[in-house]
């Protein structure tokens, strides 16, 4: 219904103002649309009341929506105590493979204490499955599961695995995204788009901050950690921004 009415508003000629729902929704390709994220269990439906139709994000396009990872499940998730590494030796010829690795497992949230040694407080299960194409070779691909012997703490291991600088720095970015949301009623075409724009720029800031983020279980979280505030003041604001997006109405 948003689309709809944002739809009316931007392109206000005669065929919009007086087309109903169902043939904007056909004529836009909305539906194939919504049976396309259907068959990749973003959304689920259901039956509203009066027959209507109730579209769901599953878990999984919740996943997606937010960047990953539902990130409060992260942050409360158990920690054992235990450090898995992966350890890899590839050749230079092989330098794709290398990269195709690296970049893995940098997108399951490992830190890396060198180029070749990434590091990551979960089990390592589903990445020996998936690094491991048959016996693993001690000599080109190693994982362990280790606890430090020589006095180091695990807030130095966090320090030297994870560029927190640098996360803290794209959440800084977000939030000032965010203090610029517009407050104007949505009821031109003006306040539109730059609502709309605002939800795009949002939207990238997070995905840019989440990307780099490991959401570390709390207990290893480092003490200027700026994740938990963002999350907080980002579902606030959405939150705002649902109830603005609620009251929109044509002029």
């Amino acid at each position: 219904m948003l689309l709809w009415t944002y739809d009316l508003a931007i392109h206000p000629t005669f065929r919009n103002r007086t087309d109903s729902f169902e043939a904007w929704a056909y004529r836009n390709g909305f539906l194939r649309q919504i049976q396309r994220l259907e068959k990749q269990k973003w959304l689920e439906r259901q039956a509203g009341d009066g027959g209507d139709r109730l579209h769901r994000l599953t878990e999984l396009g919740r996943r997606e929506v937010l960047g990953a990872y539902d990130p409060t499940p992260r942050w409360n998730r158990h920690w054992d105590g235990r450090w898995r590494m992966v350890l890899f030796d590839v050749p230079e010829e092989r330098s794709v493979a290398r990269n195709r690795l690296r970049y893995y497992l940098h997108g399951r949230g490992f830190g890396y204490l060198q180029h070749s040694v990434w590091i990551t407080p979960d089990p390592a299960k589903e990445e020996r499955a998936l690094l491991a194409d048959g016996p693993v070779d001690p000599g080109a691909l190693l994982l362990l599961e280790a606890r430090p012997c020589a006095g180091e703490t695990d807030a130095e291991i966090v320090a030297a695995a994870w560029d927190y600088a640098d996360i803290n720095r794209r959440y800084a970015t977000h939030e000032a995204v965010l203090a610029k949301r517009p407050r104007r009623v949505l009821d031109t075409q003006e306040a539109a788009t730059a609502f709309h724009l605002w939800l795009r720029k949002e939207r990238e800031a997070w995905h840019q901050a989440v990307s780099c983020d490991p959401f570390l279980p709390r207990v290893l979280l480092p003490p200027n950690y700026a994740g938990r505030e963002a999350w907080r003041r980002r579902q606030d604001v959405l939150r705002d921004a649902g109830k603005q997006m609620r009251g929109f109405r044509l002029a």
